[in-house]
C-alpha cells in the first residue's frame, strides 16, 4: 500500500537522521587523540555575529596530540582564542600571532570514565529519538487500520518492517558507541 510505504520511508529517513545526529555528537566528545571535530561546536563572535569556527579558520591535526587553528582573517585570532577558552572542550590555546595551537593532554582514568558516561548519554538520546519515531509511525499505522485505509495483514507486515528498521538503527548507534568507548578507554 502506498500510504504504508510512505510512512515506512518517512520512518527510515527520520531514523537515519537520528543516527547521523548521534554520530556527529559522538565525534565532538574528546578522546585522548587530537581531532578537528573537537572544535565543531565552537562559535566565535566575529564582528558582532556568532560564526562557526570552521567558517573562520582551518582546523588541522598536526600530530596525535596537537591541533592547529589557522584563521583565514588574522583579525579573528583574538576572538577565536577567546571562544576556545570559554568553551567546554577544556583546552588552553597558545597563540603565536598567526596560528593557535591546542595541546591535547593525556586523559586521566577518572576523566576517561566521565567521558564514557557522556557517550552513553549521547547514545541513549539517539536510541530514544529512534524509539519515538517508531512510536509515531506505529500510531499512524493503527490510525490507517482503524479508518479502514489498510488491512490487518498490511498493518502487521508494516509493523514488522518498522521494527526491523528500528532494530537496525539502534544496532548502528550501539556500534558507534562501542567504537567511541574503545577509543576513549584506549591508553
Amino acid at each position: 500500500m502506498e500510504l504504508i510505504d510512505e510512512l515506512l520511508e518517512d520512518a527510515r529517513g527520520r531514523m537515519t537522521k537520528s543516527v547521523d545526529s548521534s554520530r556527529g555528537e559522538l565525534a565532538t566528545v574528546r578522546t585522548g587523540r587530537a581531532s578537528p571535530h573537537l572544535l565543531d561546536r565552537i562559535t566565535v563572535d566575529y564582528y558582532g555575529s556568532p560564526t562557526a569556527l570552521k567558517q573562520l579558520a582551518n582546523v588541522a591535526t598536526t600530530d596525535a596530540r596537537l591541533l592547529t587553528v589557522t584563521p583565514f582573517d588574522k583579525g579573528a585570532l583574538g576572538g577565536i582564542e577567546k571562544a576556545i577558552m570559554e568553551s567546554d572542550v577544556g583546552l588552553t590555546p597558545s597563540n603565536d600571532g598567526n596560528v593557535i595551537r591546542l595541546q591535547i593532554p593525556e586523559l586521566t582514568e577518572e576523566r576517561r570514565r566521565e567521558m564514557v558516561k557522556v557517550v552513553h548519554g549521547v547514545a541513549e538520546e539517539g536510541r530514544v529519538a529512534i524509539r519515538n519515531v517508531r512510536r509515531d509511525i506505529m500510531h499512524d499505522l493503527r490510525e490507517l487500520k482503524k479508518e479502514g485505509d489498510a488491512g490487518e495483514d498490511d498493518e502487521r507486515r508494516a509493523e514488522a518492517t518498522l521494527q526491523k528498521q528500528t532494530d537496525d538503527a539502534i544496532a548502528e548507534i550501539d556500534a558507534l558507541l562501542k567504537g567511541k568507548e574503545e577509543e576513549i578507554l584506549e591508553v
